[in-house]
């Protein structure tokens, strides 16, 4: 086994899960492809969704302040024109999934989704921290947008789904908010503006404890719109990858990354003394009811109780989980944590990074085998592999 706590091997595996797409997910016509198969194969030339070309904008905006190489400014920048040319809607917004054809983009659907608004906010801010300074106008129209149509001030947390002529929806769901955090996140260190700090934090504060507070001390995933607990939406439906039933492993974890993120990025005598003892208690429940000792890895959900009710395996669930145990590691010095890092990337290394063709693999069965051949379809582009890996390095100094 390599060593996963080397700088260098985290960089040399972020340069293999980049060359997977290197020179086959760029559409010269506009944005970048969104389907592929194990061995690099486009299998879908037209459909694109907003969360994949926003997040192709992340892979390579990191890639480019990581290595320098000009192709990935270049790939930046005609991915922040596509946002515009192809996604961005006549009556606000951003189109969640359109077809691609011959340079003209037809809406498949228009609805609008915090979630991918807060995408777009964080495309802005990574484009913007890589140098292209025209994303700081759009970054400050997204975040003035989020704040118009969802922003709802009585909760301090943003609504969820509008219809494309801004209507309001009532579901009401902690993921959007979540990536709303990072993405206020990514915006303070691209501006140094506070508002997006003092954001982020009041995101977390609502989120992982006043939400918390009514769903057993953990992060339950889905409210009404007066954002009590619905525990009963898409219990029976695992077919919306967004919003899925149950406490999510890998949702937790990413709630301990954030969290400890926060705390090093607030002044010292603003940190509240919350964030640490609630980032090892989301992670440490993680893996005590998600952790399989038969299979290995961490399964998908698990319900109240504890129960494991989602026992499949999902790749961006082990790579969230590894970067919160780095940052746990080094912010507690409980070696403790460094185990559950190595035990993390030991099970994806056996059982998700394809050693072939590079990236990982998307989804697994229990016990480890793939569903299908379809490495990433759309939505998944590695920006949570290439996006743990920067975590980590950063909180090694590297």
């Amino acid at each position: 086994m390599p060593d996963f706590r080397s700088p260098d091997f985290l960089l040399a595996h972020v340069r293999r899960t980049l060359a997977f797409y290197d020179g086959r997910a760029l559409d010269p016509s506009g944005g970048f492809f969104h389907f592929f198969k194990d061995d690099g194969t486009v299998y879908d030339r037209r459909t694109r969704h907003l969360v994949s070309s926003t997040r192709f904008v992340f892979n390579h905006a990191t890639a480019y302040r990581r290595f320098g190489r000009p192709e990935d400014l270049q790939a930046v920048r005609h991915g922040m024109a596509f946002l515009q040319a192809a996604h961005a809607q006549p009556q606000g917004g951003y189109a969640w999934q359109i077809d691609w054809h011959d340079g003209v983009a037809t809406v498949q659907d228009g609805t609008n989704h915090c979630y991918g608004l807060a995408f777009v906010l964080l495309a802005h801010a990574h484009a913007l921290k890589a140098g292209v300074a025209e994303a700081a106008a759009g970054l400050d129209a997204t975040w003035r947008l989020m704040e118009q149509r969802f922003w709802e001030p009585a909760h301090g947390l943003y609504a969820d789904e509008a219809t494309p002529d801004w209507q309001l929806l009532p579901y009401r769901g902690q993921n959007a908010n979540m990536h709303a955090c990072e993405a206020h996140l990514a915006a303070f260190d691209a501006t140094g503006d506070r508002k997006y700090l003092d954001r982020a934090l009041l995101l977390a504060q609502n989120i992982t404890g006043r939400q918390a507070a009514l769903a057993d001390g953990l992060v339950w995933e889905h409210y009404g719109p007066d954002w009590s607990v619905d525990w009963e939406y898409n219990r029976h439906d695992k077919t919306n990858i967004f919003r899925p039933w149950g406490f999510q492993t890998g949702h937790l974890t990413e709630w301990t990354k954030l969290l400890l993120q926060l705390e090093a990025h607030l002044p010292e005598a603003e940190r509240p003394d919350w964030l640490v003892p609630r980032a090892r208690h989301f992670f440490d429940t993680a893996m005590r009811h998600g952790w399989d000792l038969g299979n290995g890895g961490l399964v998908y959900g698990f319900e109240p109780g504890g129960k494991v009710c989602d026992a499949d395996k999902y790749f961006w669930v082990q790579a969230e989980s590894f970067a919160a145990a780095a940052l746990l590691a080094v912010r507690t010095g409980d070696a403790a944590y460094w185990e559950a890092y190595d035990r993390l990337w030991t099970y994806s290394w056996a059982h998700f990074v394809d050693h072939d063709h590079g990236a990982w693999y998307r989804i697994l069965t229990p016990d480890n085998r793939k569903y299908s051949d379809e490495k990433s379809p759309a939505g998944k582009t590695d920006y949570h592999t290439m996006g743990a890996c920067h975590d980590v390095l950063r909180a090694l100094g590297a």
